[in-house]
């Protein structure tokens, strides 16, 4: 019988070789981007499944079109493992992306002009958190918080203090790239005295949420958490709205049919695969391990001079200020570590003086190396590495050399579905 993937290379060989391609720079190289992780098998198998092919505008029982036996099924099953895994009251897995899952929370819970608080944007919060360029940041009116710029604690007392003079409608924690767990406790506190809900973006540390590494702001009160399905997850591309019963009716309709249209059925099929694969103990211990590699590949960078945003990291992620420890911008540092085969992103830092696409550091994380199995030891390798390219930017020998490290530690840890 011939395989999907024969069809593919029989009828477009140019796709099928830029795919190829991909599957080769993955398990050669290092991913280190925060966000990035490798999926489960199951996964993508489910992906490219006949779910594709089908339409289910609506929700289980309630749909626009029929033969809908099996959608619903899995819909179910995805809500109920959803609450299962968050202690939530009720779940919303329709959201295509992490950016409308927010969308649909703000305008299924707000009117437009309404005042949120959320995280500065160079301070690490996302471009949904009310970002002048985007256009929750033109139909919303956010106000923004910031770290301190030696260790990264928020300032309550002057949140408070905003809070108090802007009475917003909404408070929002979570980030996309602040290093240091965030104190729910505090924040939903100072939204109880003016009235406001309380919100968290858990996008980047859901998986550690679901496996106990990380605190669950539903835990403490808070009115709606959101996460994408995929990062620490380890799921398919898309998002998850978890809320109190209440909330439920705006919700689901902000979501559909207000914000979109049909889910994808075929990436609700694998969310429903990955919260069965994120109950498991493997993966309570592998949450645990992302936090411990994160630690030991933090404390090896700044012991070779690396200078990190918060001085460290309480999570999956950190943030070097590549000027100041190595004198050269974001965007250089990204492309050399890209010759030695060890994938970053450029990153803007607190009140950056440089342009977003020429910005003074890089995200690093440690994710998708815990998923293929590396531990502490291997943490202290890349971080010598990345030390030692980017103390030596032009060295083309020693990019090279460290390519080529890098590609014989890779050998050793197989990308899962990858064969």
């Amino acid at each position: 019988m011939t395989s999907n993937l024969e069809y593919l290379e029989q009828n477009d060989p140019d796709v099928f070789k830029a795919l190829k391609g991909e599957e080769l720079r993955q398990t050669t190289g290092i991913e280190l981007i925060p966000s990035e992780n490798y999926t489960f098998p199951e996964v993508l198998a489910t992906l490219g499944s006949v779910f594709t092919n089908k339409y289910s505008e609506g929700y289980p029982g309630r749909r626009y079109y029929g033969g809908q036996e099996f959608t619903d099924q899995i819909e179910n099953l995805a809500r109920d493992r959803a609450k299962a895994v968050f202690r939530a009251e009720h779940a919303n897995v329709q959201p295509l992306s992490g950016s409308a899952m927010n969308q649909a929370v703000y305008l299924g819970l707000l009117e437009p002009g309404d005042t949120i608080l959320a995280m500065d944007l160079s301070h690490g919060g996302h471009l949904t958190h009310g970002a002048p360029v985007s256009h929750m940041g033109k139909l919303f009116n956010f106000i923004r918080y910031v770290t301190d710029p030696v260790d990264g604690s928020i300032d309550f007392d002057k949140v408070r203090g905003d809070a108090l003079r802007e009475r917003p409608k909404m408070i929002l924690a979570g980030y996309t790239s602040y290093p240091r767990e965030m104190d729910y406790e505090k924040f939903k506190s100072i939204a109880d005295e003016v009235g406001a809900l309380t919100m968290c973006d858990a996008s980047h540390y859901g998986g550690l949420v679901a496996g106990g590494a990380m605190k669950n702001p539903l835990d403490y009160g808070f009115d709606v958490m959101t996460t994408t399905t995929h990062k620490s997850l380890r799921g398919p591309r898309g998002g998850m709205i978890l809320c109190r019963k209440d909330l439920r009716s705006r919700i689901d309709k902000s979501v559909f049919p207000g914000l979109q249209g049909g889910p994808h059925m075929n990436a609700i099929a694998a969310i429903a695969v990955t919260l069965l694969k994120a109950q498991q103990d493997d993966f309570k211990v592998y949450a645990h391990q992302v936090l411990k590699n994160s630690k030991v590949l933090a404390e090896t960078l700044m012991a070779r001079q690396g200078k990190l945003i918060t001085g460290g990291t309480d999570n999956h992620m950190m943030v070097l200020n590549t000027v100041e420890s190595y004198g050269i911008d974001g965007k250089i540092a990204e492309e050399v570590l890209d010759q030695a085969a060890i994938t970053t992103n450029k990153q803007i830092i607190p009140d950056d003086p440089n342009p977003p696409l020429k910005p003074s550091g890089v995200r690093i994380g440690t994710p998708a190396a815990t998923t293929r199995g590396m531990l502490e030891a291997d943490m202290e390798k890349l971080g010598g590495w990345i030390a030692d390219c980017l103390s030596n930017p032009q060295d083309e020998n020693l990019l090279a050399s460290v390519r080529a490290e890098v590609e014989q530690l890779c050998r050793g840890f197989p990308v899962p579905g990858i064969e």
